[in-house]
C-alpha cells in the first residue's frame, strides 16, 4: 500500500487550495484524480531538491455524488461550534489540495497545472499562501510545532488501519483559516502571551502543570482517553499575510486516523473544557473556515473507483454528522506499515 505523503519534510512553502465541485462535473474530477500523481512527478523532476508534496482530500458530498461506496467511517461535513464567545464556523469545500515544497514556485506551478484541469469545473473558495517565519514561529512570535508526533508514532496517529480496512491507508484532514488581531496581541506583555499558549516564548518550553492555566492553548488542545493514553494528530500549519489588506493570520491544518480527535481539541478551544473555559488564544484569533476531508492512499487516487451507478439522493449517507461529534475510530498503535516516503516531520503545533 502507498500512501500519501501525510508525513512530509519541513517546507518554507504551501500552498492551500479549497475548492468546490460543479454538478455534472464529477467525471473530470476522476480524471485528475488518476492523473494527479503523474502531474507531481512532472513537476518534481525538474526541480529534485524542493520535495515537492502534493495531497489531496474530497470532502463528504462530493464522496456520495462521485462514489457508489459507503463513506469512510469518520467522512462527514465539519461540524461548527458556537461557544459562548467563539465560533467555529463549517464552510463549503469538495476538494483540498495541500501543496508543499521549499519554494513557492514550486507549489505555484504544481497548482497551476491542476486548475488547469479543473477550470470551468471547480470554483476556488479559499486560496492561501503560506510561508515559513524564521525558526517554525507562527505570527505570534511563538514557535508553531513541537508536540507532533515523530517516529513510528507519526503514521500511527495519522494512518487509517484495521478499524476502518477498506480505506487504510488513508487519513482524515480538517483545516480552519485563522485571522489575528495582531495589535491587540502584541498589546500584552510577553508573560500574559506565555499564558495564552503554555510555553515560554522565546525559548519554547512547555509550562509545567501546576503553573500552565486551565484556558491556555495547550492545556484544551491536549487530549487524553479512557486509558490516560494522549491521542495525538499531525499538524502543518502555516503563516500567511497580505500588508495591504493587513490580514496575518495562521492556516490550520491537522491530519489524523479518528477526525473525532481534532474535534474534541475544537470543542474544547471553542466550547470549554470544562464548559466556558474556553481557549485564551481565541480572543485574539478568529476562525473563518472549516471543513473535513477524507484523503485517500495513492492506491484509491492512482485506480480510482468508477462512478455511482443509477444512485438516487436517496441513497447518499445522511450529510451531518451529530454535534457531539465524538471520537471513535483511534488510531491503533500496531498500525500497518506502509510506504510513506517520507524524508522528515513537519513541526507544526504549539
Amino acid at each position: 500500500m502507498v500512501t500519501q505523503q501525510f508525513v512530509a519534510a519541513p517546507a518554507r512553502a504551501a500552498l492551500f487550495l479549497v475548492m468546490t465541485v460543479n454538478e455534472g462535473s464529477e467525471e473530470v474530477v476522476r480524471d485528475v484524480f488518476a492523473d494527479l500523481s503523474s502531474i507531481t512527478r512532472s513537476v518534481s523532476f525538474r526541480v529534485p531538491g524542493d520535495q515537492l508534496n502534493c495531497v489531496l482530500g474530497l470532502g463528504a458530498g462530493l464522496w456520495d455524488r462521485m462514489f457508489d461506496l459507503p463513506r469512510p467511517r469518520g467522512l462527514h461535513p465539519f461540524v461548527p461550534l458556537d461557544g459562548p464567545r467563539h465560533s467555529a464556523p463549517s464552510t463549503p469545500g469538495d476538494l483540498l489540495l495541500h501543496v508543499r515544497a521549499h519554494h513557492m514556485d514550486v507549489c505555484f506551478e504544481l497548482s497551476r497545472q491542476v486548475m488547469d484541469r479543473l477550470r470551468g469545473h471547480a470554483v476556488v473558495v479559499d486560496e492561501t499562501h503560506g510561508f515559513k517565519y524564521f525558526d517554525e514561529r507562527d505570527l505570534l512570535g511563538f514557535v508553531d510545532g513541537t508536540e507532533n508526533p515523530e517516529g513510528d508514532a507519526a503514521p500511527a496517529a495519522v494512518l487509517i488501519a484495521d478499524e476502518d480496512p477498506d480505506y487504510a491507508g488513508g487519513s482524515y484532514v480538517i483545516v480552519q483559516k485563522y485571522r489575528h488581531d495582531l495589535e491587540a496581541w502584541g498589546a500584552l506583555p510577553v508573560e500574559e502571551q506565555e499564558r495564552a499558549i503554555g510555553r515560554s516564548k522565546l525559548e519554547d518550553v512547555e509550562m509545567p502543570d501546576a503553573v500552565k492555566p486551565i484556558n491556555s492553548h495547550v492545556h484544551l488542545n491536549t487530549v487524553v482517553d479512557a486509558d490516560g493514553v494522549q491521542r495525538q494528530i499531525l499538524r502543518d500549519n502555516m503563516p500567511f499575510g497580505e500588508l495591504g489588506t493587513a490580514e496575518f493570520g495562521t492556516y490550520f491544518i491537522g491530519y489524523a486516523a479518528d477526525p473525532g480527535v481534532i474535534e474534541q481539541m475544537l470543542r474544547n478551544m471553542f466550547l470549554g473544557s470544562p464548559p466556558g473555559n474556553t481557549d485564551r488564544i481565541l480572543d485574539f484569533s478568529t476562525a473563518h473556515t472549516g471543513t473535513l476531508f477524507f484523503t485517500p492512499a495513492l492506491d484509491f487516487l492512482d485506480d480510482v473507483p468508477g462512478p455511482r451507478a443509477g444512485a438516487s439522493a436517496d441513497d447518499a449517507p445522511a450529510d451531518t454528522a451529530p454535534v457531539a461529534a465524538a471520537p471513535g475510530h483511534s488510531a491503533p498503535s500496531d498500525a500497518k506499515a506502509t510506504d510513506l516516503g517520507i524524508g522528515g516531520l513537519r513541526a507544526a503545533t504549539h
